[in-house]
């Protein structure tokens, strides 16, 4: 199964539920409708799609156009508030010679 299909799907659902539920309903009423030749459900569902897809498009052109320069955010500070810590250095010993 294609994974973009999925991602795609479950994005649409959580920008615009309604309208995709409604879309939905429609192009399975019109494949139910086209399956069984039941003529009067295909063209309620592909009136249910167009009305739907009609009212994405209306609401897309309703919203405010998106900043042109994202806004960053800096989760941590550019320096630290506190002073650096010391750095460690470990004395390396030399085992004892043993004379023999």
């Amino acid at each position: 199964m294609n994974a973009v299909l999925p991602r795609f799907l479950k994005s649409a659902y959580r920008k615009e539920p309604i309208i995709s539920a409604l879309t939905t309903m429609g192009v399975v009423d019109a494949l139910i409708g086209g399956l069984d030749d039941s003529w009067s459900l295909f063209a309620f569902g592909l009136g249910t799609a167009g009305i739907a897809l009609a009212l994405k498009v209306w609401v897309r052109q309703q919203r405010p156009p998106l900043p042109e320069e994202p806004v960053v955010q800096h989760y941590l500070p550019s320096q630290s508030s506190s002073p650096p810590l010391p750095v460690l250095t470990v004395a390396k010993k030399k085992p004892p010679k043993k004379d023999y």
